[in-house]
């Protein structure tokens, strides 16, 4: 360990491992330090991936459930839970081993264990195994630590009938009966889950909508289709004290209006946010300062207010994704290897939520492009009028594009309905190539797919909808 890499980065997650193989890349001497058994990170171990493995089980068996529809024939159809967990691992397992294998291919040296800065071009290294400390030496740092679940400082999670985003992966039932507590992505994905093989779901929310960050018509188009599916939706609503009991928990909020309610169940979910890992990893000793919340501030270059220290991910104040976490990673690598990459436009990071039905968006909400001072121009468009979404009797949801009235720029596109998150890329392309809405409704999609409607909701925007 007594040659000095090029670039160290703590942590192999979406933004670790991208800015490793991108390092590997462009030739740079390249060592990465993780702490889990596993490379991957949160994103591939314990978040958006086992969790998508488990909601396609759960939304597979519930369109099974109404095959006869479609003319298909089934009796009594059942879920194997243990089976779905098996499969979600067999996903993990064989991405981890693909992140192993990159590595290799592009010379990236791990270290298994933790790592934490020990000053200037210093990371101190304690092995996995036998906890042996060492020093590696490092031109540059790039810091790509993550985040961890957060809670309410009144709820104590005992991962039993208290659960976790993490905890609730390896939960070896289903729940008859489940609280989720926050309808962020996270709650809403979870929620969707369960609501699918047959719990039932009370979603509780402080905000006035459920995914708050999206556009308000598109939030209130999700809510409606979950209690359409018999969840209970309750927004506006405040947590306020949990207690376990010999069957499960009890719940008490209060409402709008003050008054108060117990809810009960057999699991409680707290799925109120997550938070960056900055504390215990160092950076004190390079004085390296955070925010009131924890996060390292950056320039565009990924550049951190100390000299060939950068900071990716969770760890900045931007959004939380791991395809954010990834573009990040390449910014900052390529900056170190002298090239001139282009600063990331946040505005154009999309968001993916894989409930039922999926909602994703990228670029401005109505609201904001308002607040900036844009004269906007909206339309929308119903997935009920898109002949695919029938067919596959799942005509439920809208597009809704977001446009500067003044030069006719497409300033963002909000979707939800099925399979929205597959749908947004033409929108992110679009966006990317600021493109108008005249421009998109030019453009002759396919008949019939469900795309059509991108080039539908843009003809409303113009106000002659075609099809509606």
């Amino acid at each position: 360990m007594a040659d000095t890499f090029d670039v160290v980065i703590i942590g192999s997650g979406p933004g670790g491992y991208v800015a490793a193989i991108r390092a590997g890349q462009l030739g740079l001497k390249t060592a990465m330090i993780e702490k889990d058994k596993k490379l991957g990170g949160t994103c591939l171990l314990r978040g958006c991936i086992p969790t998508k493995a488990l909601l396609y089980t759960a939304e597979l068996y519930s369109h099974i459930q109404h095959a006869a529809t479609f003319g298909i024939n089934t009796s009594n159809p059942s879920i194997d839970w243990a089976q779905a967990h098996k499969h979600k691992q067999k996903v993990v397992d064989k991405g981890a081993g693909g992140i192993e294998y990159l590595m290799k291919k592009n010379k990236v040296t791990v270290f298994r264990g933790v790592g934490k800065i020990a000053g200037k071009g210093k990371v101190e290294f304690t092995a996995s195994e036998g906890g042996a400390k060492s020093v590696i030496e490092a031109k540059n740092i790039i810091i790509a630590t993550g985040s961890v679940v957060t809670t309410l400082p009144s709820i104590t999670l005992d991962h039993k009938r208290i659960l976790s985003s993490d905890s609730i992966l390896e939960l070896p039932v289903i729940p008859r009966s489940i609280i989720v507590l926050g309808a962020g992505a996270v709650g809403t994905e979870f929620a969707s889950i369960f609501n699918h093989v047959g719990s039932e779901v009370t979603l509780v929310e402080y905000m006035p909508n459920v995914l708050p960050i999206e556009d308000v018509d598109v939030s209130k188009e999700l809510e409606k289709h979950l209690k359409r599916r018999k969840m209970n939706v309750m927004t506006n609503t405040k947590f306020e004290k949990i207690e376990t009991t010999s069957s499960g928990v009890k719940v008490t909020v209060a409402l709008q209006d003050g008054t108060k309610q117990v809810l009960e169940a057999e699991y409680f979910l707290s799925a109120v946010g997550r938070g960056p890992v900055t504390r215990d990893i160092g950076l004190e000793s390079i004085g390296l300062a955070v925010g009131p919340k924890g996060h390292i501030t950056v320039d565009g270059m990924m550049r951190t207010s100390v000299p060939n220290v950068f900071a990716i991910g969770d760890v900045t104040p931007h959004p939380a994704l791991a395809h954010c976490a990834s573009a990040q990673g390449i910014v900052a690598t390529e900056f170190i290897a002298g090239k001139n990459p282009r600063p990331l436009n946040y505005d154009r990071i999309p968001n993916a939520t894989y409930c039922y039905p999926e909602v994703a968006s990228v670029g401005l909400t109505e609201k904001k492009a308002r607040e900036r001072g844009y004269d906007v121009k909206v339309g929308t468009f119903p997935f009920s009028a898109v002949h695919k979404s029938t067919i596959s009797d799942q005509a439920i949801g809208l597009v809704k594009i977001v446009s500067d009235k003044k030069y006719d720029e497409v300033l963002g596109v909000h979707l939800v309905g099925p399979h929205a998150t597959e749908l947004l890329a033409e929108a992110c392309v679009g966006l990317q190539l600021e493109i108008t809405t005249e421009e998109l409704a030019h453009t002759v999609h396919a008949h019939p797919t469900l795309s059509e409607i991108m080039k539908e909701a843009a003809e409303a925007t113009l106000g002659h909808a075609i099809n509606l």
